[in-house]
């Protein structure tokens, strides 16, 4: 008889965007910039930004409710709470213990987990720990950031990137045979290089300068490694699965640019029919990125049980990570 191993399956989805839309048009009123200049270079038409006292913690809480319903579980039966985001209400406490508040729920452990961009990839992978361990049984993973908070509104080359949002999944240890064909994180790879702070970062916190401080990037650089880096961590999961692109159903890449989105599917050898893409009506969302698509993808029919299905992302500090799924 096979022994039996613990493995964490995603039972459900939810997503959460603000109902506010800020088009390239629009911005092009506002800044030196159109909307063709905007699509060409990122492949964003469109984002959503948070309305007047609409935080992270609202946004997330919309969307962990969304994945609950969808999953058929209640907040009584979750355990754990990972919240990726870099735009939280406070300082302190972490979103995830407001969104338990909210969920109201007075049991488990909630906590914030701060990788930027990869930070959903990086939460995926420590609430895989938890479950695979037995210590709990059932996780909320969610996405959740209010970016638009961080933008300097005068910077066209970063005011044009970004949007609000929230997506959430959730994820719930069971009993697996350890076969590729059977459901649950089947590899993850985390990497990061803390050299790379001065290419993306926000010049602002409690500890140097006293503000919240907003995002400033170096295009270029970011671009130039984004490629080499997500492609790493790819290929390590395609290894430890023992897989190829050939293999994956889906790509479900963090939604940055569209240029970065097409250039790493191409050295991947992956199929562009394979990728999933929603950055022209999001935007780069951050942390909420991923999980934004996939419940883009399983809604409309793409994503479906037993599908393979890679996600990746790479994010300020740098970070950056993958993950493979059976779906």
């Amino acid at each position: 008889m096979t022994d039996l191993k613990l493995r964490s399956v995603v039972r459900g989805v939810g997503a959460c965007l603000p109902k506010r839309v800020l088009s390239n048009a629009e911005l092009a009123g506002r800044i030196d910039t159109s909307d063709e200049w905007i699509e060409q270079r990122t492949g964003i038409r469109q984002r959503h930004v948070a309305a007047e006292g609409q935080t992270t913690s609202h946004l997330g809480t919309r969307a962990a409710e969304m994945a609950l319903a969808h999953a058929g579980v209640t907040a009584s039966e979750i355990d754990l709470i990972i919240v990726a985001t870099s735009t939280p209400d406070y300082t302190f406490p972490a979103v995830a213990t407001q969104i338990q508040a909210n969920l109201h729920m007075d049991h488990g452990v909630a906590f914030d987990l701060q990788a930027v961009c990869s930070g959903f990839v990086f939460a995926v992978a420590t609430a895989d720990k938890f479950l695979i361990s037995g210590s709990h049984r059932r996780a909320l993973v969610i996405g959740a950031e209010t970016f638009s908070r961080l933008l300097d509104w005068t910077d066209r080359t970063t005011c044009v990137l970004f949007g609000d949002g929230a997506g959430a999944i959730v994820l719930e240890a069971a009993p697996s045979d350890g076969k590729l064909t059977s459901p649950g994180i089947i590899s993850t790879q985390l990497r990061s290089d803390g050299r790379h702070r001065a290419k993306l970062y926000v010049d602002g916190g409690p500890s140097t300068t006293r503000t919240v401080g907003h995002l400033r990037m170096e295009g270029r650089e970011v671009f130039k490694h984004a490629v080499g880096m997500v492609t790493d961590v790819i290929r390590a999961c395609f290894e430890s699965a023992q897989v190829g692109p050939q293999d994956i159903d889906w790509f479900v890449p963090h939604q940055a640019n569209r240029r970065i989105i097409d250039a790493s599917a191409d050295k991947l050898g992956i199929a562009r029919e394979k990728v999933v893409v929603t950055v022209d009506r999001h935007g780069n969302t951050s942390a909420a990125s991923i999980p934004l698509a996939l419940e883009v993808a399983v809604s409309d029919g793409r994503i479906k049980k037993g599908n393979l299905v890679m996600i990746e992302a790479m994010g300020g500090g740098f970070t950056w990570g993958a993950a493979l799924i059976r779906w």
